[in-house]
């Protein structure tokens, strides 16, 4: 068997793994599909006037997502000078294991009010656990026992602001941006050595994998473009000129589209073709995005624009017309989750705002406080239950 025939065999087998899952796991950056959606999220017959608190625990530093596989939730967070993955009983917030490395890092200036990290959220897949390291370090865990099985080594020189790119992991390949923004990078997730690389250096956006044209592909925003290259082999399939800035967004695929934005250069939708440059379907400027990424519920974007001191806004996702422009000064930042027509907005001052996914206007109907410190990281909705993670605790609210 050739190595493209092994790797096929393995996106059939991973995609038959995937149909398996349980619907409430929430194994990788932005929930099973890398969208944003919450996981089988039941809504409330009465919204309650506050949650319940179930636990809350220390587990470290860092904005990486929680993940949660079954009755265990993963965390990655700083713990002194080292990176640390955590395994706890999602009822009770006791813990099963952790594992740690020495990972000294020291943010520059402009970045040391955001910490040392770690910023990438892990990847639960195959039974093994994949982290991106502040410096940029790859490492693969064990998720039953929390052994190291593997970790690439330190970079000559480590992520100048901090590495972000969460990985993503599917077949027998582990994809970021790894070491010092470096190109997209496929690793065997049994050994860690590298399968191919593709395209320039990456920024903080995390890549996905998603069907276009009949072809399986990776979309990853490099500084200069946004890329598609093939999952199987890194061949690139098309590029899109897209000034990634100071870093954008995690692209955000709807029908056949792509949506991308990044400080300063406003959202762009576009859609690849047989040809190597695709078309640009819409532009605007009257929003644009950084570091929070939008969700699309029934054509709808909804996020948050940097641009008037931040505010929320809904476009219509087939022809970016923005359809609606919320308050300026709302927050920092504001992890957006989907649930039906709900829109759950976390704000990085630990208020937890649900509103209507609705086209004509802003409109919030519940609000809770939710951590006693800046809440940074996405939220995980499961079923009934919120895990929120602040500044170095972790925390199980309940809808009763």
């Amino acid at each position: 068997m050739t190595r493209r025939e092994a790797l096929a065999l393995s996106l059939a087998l991973a995609s038959t793994r995937a149909a398996a899952s349980e619907p409430q796991d929430y194994p990788q950056w932005r929930g099973q599909h890398r969208d944003g959606s919450a996981s089988a999220f039941a809504e409330p017959s009465i919204w309650p006037k506050t949650l319940t608190q179930r636990w809350k625990v220390e587990v470290g530093a860092g904005y990486a997502t929680p993940l949660v596989v079954g009755d265990s939730i993963y965390c990655f967070t700083r713990r002194r000078g080292d990176e640390v993955m955590t395994a706890l009983d999602a009822s009770t917030g006791q813990e099963l294991w952790h594992t740690s490395y020495a990972a000294p890092y020291a943010p520059l200036d402009a970045a040391a009010a955001h910490g040392a990290g770690p910023k990438a959220t892990p990847a639960f897949h195959d039974g093994k656990l994949f982290t991106l390291g502040v410096s940029g370090v790859v490492a693969a865990f064990d998720a039953s026992s929390g052994r190291l099985l593997w970790r690439t080594a330190d970079p000559p020189e480590p992520a100048l602001f901090g590495a972000a790119s969460s990985p993503v992991a599917e077949a027998s390949l582990v994809i970021t941006h790894p070491g010092n923004y470096d190109p997209l990078t496929a690793f065997d997730l049994e050994t860690g050595a590298v399968i191919w690389t593709a395209g320039e250096q990456g920024f903080f956006s995390a890549p996905i994998v998603a069907d276009l044209a009949g072809t399986r592909q990776v979309i990853t925003m490099i500084q200069q473009a946004v890329i598609g290259v093939s999952l199987a082999d890194g061949r690139l399939l098309w590029r899109y000129p897209w000034s990634g800035g100071q870093g954008g967004i995690t692209p955000i695929v709807n029908d056949d589209t792509i949506i991308v934005s990044s400080r300063g250069s406003g959202v762009a939708a576009f859609k690849p073709t047989n040809s190597q440059q695709p078309e640009t379907v819409w532009e605007t400027k009257e929003v644009s995005m950084y570091i929070s990424n939008p969700v699309v519920v029934a054509d709808t974007l909804f996020g948050l624009s940097h641009l008037a001191r931040n505010q929320y806004f809904a476009l219509d996702a087939k022809t970016g017309e923005v359809l609606w422009l919320g308050p300026p000064r709302q927050a920092d930042n504001t992890a957006v989750v989907k649930a039906g027509n709900n829109l759950f907005l976390l704000n990085d001052d630990s208020e937890l705002i649900v509103a209507e996914a609705s086209r004509s206007s802003f409109k919030p109907f519940r609000s809770y406080i939710v951590a006693d410190s800046a809440t940074w990281a996405q939220p995980v909705i499961a079923g009934s239950r919120i895990f929120v993670e602040d500044v170095s605790s972790l925390t199980l609210w309940t809808l009763d």
